[in-house]
């Protein structure tokens, strides 16, 4: 049972926190076992999340839980729901000569393709990215707890963006090698007609063409287009936030209502979105062109697209589609969040956590 009880113990400094969660913290090293730990009937410790409105102990394995199903909801959803606009910025990438606008790219693919068309590839966009976003949202708490405990309280406050910036890096990661099979036969599927209906028919297929390394050819492109934006995603976002609350609100947070603290999460995830789409905007036209030609390199892209086009081809679709996602991916985890009885992210900028001799000093005094 120790070993099970230091499990309990907070994962994450809540400093970067609510103040609640800080009093929480720095009253005790070690936190009660929730009832989410009790032995099931069968003797065995299970951690389900709790149903909606109960109170999940912040840090635990059920919080984890639900930051992670959370992250499939946010990112799965939403990346399905546009993907007409992946499909018409992918072949405007492709194929600028066919494809020279946002508006002729709709009108070329709904005369040659039908409406069904607009959601070719649907099924390797909803998987991928399901599980991207729960390596992603899952594994970035996780890292965000264990720089931080590298830093120390005082270091963790003052550095704390450089721990968003670490955290959610080191989680994409992970989060690309879930994704990355799954976007190469999204690209092959949605940029060449007649290579596949979908997943079921477009994975197979494509192993007997290139193998089944050939899912992971364009991995590097990938973590150079997703690292950067989920960096910027996850630090922007908590920073944007930050300064709602403090410049633009004039009531603390904790006396705002959900569905507004949802509203500034919406918009401040929508704004890091933009600067999302033009960091990650380059790597992204490298794996549609890698994905959509066997025996492709990075320099017969750059030579192709060239640098100027390599920045702008089909940027403004992608700022467009890309704000709208991270917005909504922001809004549905926070919902999420708020549904099984978590606070919003971020917001909060509490006072860095007292040293043992500031305790000290303050318990004699």
């Amino acid at each position: 049972m120790a070993l099970f009880d230091r499990s309990r113990e907070s994962l994450l400094p809540s400093f970067l926190y609510a103040p609640a969660a800080a009093k929480s913290f720095a009253g005790s090293s070690s936190l009660p076992a929730s009832p989410a730990a009790a032995p099931a009937s069968g003797g065995a410790p299970s951690f389900p999340i709790q149903a909606p409105k109960e109170k999940i102990e912040m840090y635990s394995p059920a919080f984890y839980a639900a930051c992670t199903a959370g992250g499939i909801a946010s990112c799965g959803l939403t990346h399905m729901a546009v993907t007409p606009l992946d499909l018409v910025k992918c072949n405007m990438q492709i194929d600028p000569a066919k494809y020279k606008s946002i508006t002729s790219g709709f009108g070329i693919l709904a005369k040659e393709q039908g409406v069904r068309g607009f959601f070719r590839g649907w099924v390797p966009t909803l998987l991928g990215y399901s599980a991207q976003g729960a390596c992603k949202f899952g594994f970035y708490e996780f890292f965000k707890k264990y720089y931080s405990d590298i830093a120390g309280p005082e270091y963790a406050q003052k550095y704390k963006t450089l721990i968003y910036l670490a955290g959610s890096a080191s989680a994409e990661v992970i989060a690309d090698v879930a994704l990355c099979p799954f976007e190469a036969v999204k690209v092959r599927v949605q940029t060449q007609p007649g290579f596949a209906r979908g997943l079921s028919d477009g994975l197979p297929k494509f192993i007997r063409s290139e193998g089944a390394l050939g899912l992971y050819k364009g991995i590097v492109p990938l973590w150079g287009r997703q690292i950067p934006y989920t960096m910027m995603k996850f630090a922007s976002f908590e920073t944007i936030v930050e300064l709602i609350y403090k410049h633009a609100v004039p009531v603390p947070k904790s006396e705002c209502s959900k569905p507004f603290q949802l509203g500034i999460s919406f918009a401040g995830g929508y704004v890091a979105g933009v600067f999302c789409a033009i960091v990650s905007h380059p790597a992204d036209n490298l794996v549609s062109f890698l994905n959509n030609a066997k025996g492709a390199t990075v320099g017969d892209a750059v030579k192709k697209l060239g640098l100027w086009g390599l920045f702008t081809r089909g940027l403004p679709l992608r700022i467009v589609m890309i704000g709208t996602l991270t917005g909504a991916q922001w809004g549905i985890y926070d919902a999420f969040k708020v549904m099984v009885g978590l606070p919003t992210t971020g917001g909060v900028t509490p006072a860095p956590a007292p040293t043992a001799e500031e305790a000290a000093l303050k318990a004699s005094a």
